[in-house]
């Protein structure tokens, strides 16, 4: 059987769809199924190994199940704009909640609680609603088995073999009843308590709600303080807050997305690990949330930033892992079959062996606004100098040299027009620094370089055959990324060479409303899904060409391909619009509040905030 044929058949076998809500802390993170079911946890923070992966193999990946007694309607929001999921249950003898959520609020002593626990608190609604608890962990990626024993306090499940791992259960019902899956109904509210550590206080419904109470405070305050606009604050703030959940409270590393290893396309084997930090999503989401007027975001990733690169002459990787981690070896876990069956899964990322020359201009993008906005300590400032100067120098050492892109080709390096658009921007926000701190020597050195940079890109990149600027120097092929020649102002959106960009790519990845990033082969054959933050990326490009009511229109047609929560993953299947790639996407939630932002009419004053709450 052909592959093509295979991969058909897998896609029409498997079931699966990305209809996740995502819960968090800062700490770890985990995935709710529709259905109410945890399918994804790992713990104690969010790159170690899991306890629940029946999302990547429902048989030895391990799960958290609600399994109702009769028939049930199932409804799932979250509650309000907060990271606390609802999944409510009606059953036919009876109603009930599942509040699901990661402990998360400030202590009296200024510091954040965020253990590694998550608890399922059982809401009674009415009647007398029967289920049974699938409490199922496989720990360590369920490489062996794991055992559960039953005590007076807690269940506690541990590994069998290979690496020791433990992880502690507690609640408010039998503990023989919720582990031995026997028939539960319940009268009042419940709670269950699954932690990574054993508790030292005893657990009780009154501690629970405590904890749920906090945690919903602590959204609603978080969440009151994003930027308002004139449309779509809901979709922004849903975004904003997913954006949180994916940022590190430890070292201010923000991930690209939850998971590892769900695919881009099913049955192909473009399955990569994404719990990392990415210099590149990293900074983007940094300087969107700063624009949302979440600072401390920024403060962290910048101290992230310094710590990562305490030496000069320190060489910048394109990744790290979340607490600073330089060495991702990649392995794959063959005991697991992989999303609807896509092997391999993937854990660790060899990319981050890679040269990739734009980051220099995303990161110096950050530090330029970061200047620009707020006033900085002079200790913090000279250290954001130093690595302003260190980034130019490599800059100056790399800007001509070919690199992996963007898209992290694994096999040949090309002169990529977006690596050198972003070479570009490192020499140009330098400039903007060193005027700011009023460094006039370095603007007078750096001038030339900026100039020539530009000038390179002008010559080489441009094709007179696509009236386009292509993918990388001496090739026809056109890519997704050259959109944000615009965003990163290195063209005005009015210039006819890029208008006339827009409108090549529109024409050439455009598919079904949705987007190649690029259409040539890579190292793993002719891409077959469409990329999110590319289709986002397009519908900002024609609304600042000009083309409004058409970039309007795309953009309130792709948000429905979201999930039943807003959420979005990597990628999307140009015929189903069904969720494919890593889960929730960094990549693609930063795309999408720039581009609600920039279609949503502008920033509200305060005053129009309160009339529009008392409407």
């Amino acid at each position: 059987m052909n592959t093509e044929i295979l991969t058909a058949r897998m896609k029409q076998l498997c079931e699966k769809d990305l209809n996740y809500g995502i819960i968090g802390n800062c700490r770890s993170g985990a995935l709710v199924s529709d259905k109410g079911s945890i399918d994804w946890l790992c713990l104690p923070k969010f790159d170690s190994a899991s306890v629940f992966g029946k999302i990547l193999d429902d048989k030895n990946g391990g799960s958290f199940e609600i399994i109702t007694e009769t028939e049930s309607r199932i409804i799932q929001t979250y509650d309000g704009n907060t990271n606390i999921l609802i999944t409510r249950f009606h059953c036919e003898d009876g109603v009930f909640e599942v509040h699901d959520f990661m402990p998360r609020y400030k202590l009296d002593n200024g510091q954040y609680y965020t253990p590694p626990d998550l608890i399922r608190f059982f809401k009674h609604v009415e009647g007398a609603p029967k289920f049974r608890i699938k409490f199922n962990p496989r720990l360590e990626y369920g490489r062996f088995d794991t055992k559960i024993q039953i005590y007076d306090k807690y269940v506690k499940a541990q590994t069998t073999k290979g690496n020791y791992d433990s992880m502690y259960l507690y609640t408010s019902m039998n503990n023989s009843d919720v582990a031995c899956q026997q028939l539960i109904t319940l009268y009042r509210d419940e709670f269950i308590l699954v932690s990574y550590n054993q508790k030292l206080l005893k657990q009780t419904m009154e501690r629970s709600y405590m904890k749920l109470m906090r945690t919903k405070a602590y959204w609603l305050t978080w969440s009151n303080r994003t930027t308002h606009y004139g449309k779509y604050n809901d979709i922004i703030d849903r975004s904003a807050l997913v954006l949180k959940l994916l940022s590190y409270q430890k070292t201010g590393a923000v991930l690209a997305a939850l998971t590892t290893s769900l695919p881009e396309t099913i049955g192909e084997v473009r399955n990569w690990d994404y719990r990392f930090c990415w210099i590149r999503d990293a900074s983007m989401v940094i300087k969107i949330m700063s624009d949302l007027d979440h600072h401390k975001l920024a403060n962290r990733y910048l101290n992230f930033i310094t710590h990562l690169l305490p030496e000069k002459d320190e060489k910048i990787q394109i990744m790290y892992g979340i607490n600073g981690e330089k060495k991702l070896t990649e392995f794959e876990l063959d005991h697991l079959e992989g999303y609807c069956g896509s092997k391999p899964v993937r854990i660790g990322n060899a990319a981050y062996k890679q040269k990739q020359n734009d980051i220099y201009g995303i990161l110096m993008d950050v530090i330029y606004q970061h200047f620009h906005l707020f006033s900085v300590t002079l200790e913090h400032s000279e250290e954001l100098w130093t690595i302003t100067r260190n980034m130019v120098r490599s800059v100056q050492r790399n800007w001509h040299k070919p690199d992996k892109g963007i898209w992290e080709m694994r096999q040949n390096n090309k002169h990529f027009t977006f690596s050198k658009v972003l070479c570009w921007v490192a020499i140009d926000r330098a400039v903007k620094i060193a005027s700011l701190l009023q460094q006039n020597k370095q603007v007078d050195e750096w001038l030339p370089l900026r100039d020539k940079i530009k000038a390179d890109i002008m010559e080489n990149a441009w094709s007179e055959e696509k009236q386009s600027f292509t993918q990388a120097y001496g090739h026809e092929d056109l890519d997704a990324s050259v959109l944000l020649m615009e965003t990163y102002g290195f063209m005005s959106p009015q210039d006819p060479k890029y208008v006339s960009t827009v409108l090549a790519i529109q024409k050439e990845l455009e598919h079904k409303d949705l987007m190649y990033r690029y259409k040539n082969k890579d190292d793993f054959g002719e891409p077959s899904s469409a990329f999110t933050i590319c289709s986002f990326w397009l519908i900002k490009s024609l609304y600042m060409i000009g083309r409004k009511e058409e970039a309007i229109e795309k953009f309130e047609k792709l948000l429905s391909y979201s999930n039943h929560l807003g959420l979005f993953s990597e990628d999307l299947d140009f015929e189903t619009k069904r969720l494919l790639g890593n889960f929730p996407q960094a990549y693609s939630h930063l795309a999408l509040i720039e581009t609600a932002m920039i279609l949503g009419g502008g920033q509200l004053s305060r005053e129009e905030i309160l009339l529009q709450m008392l409407h």
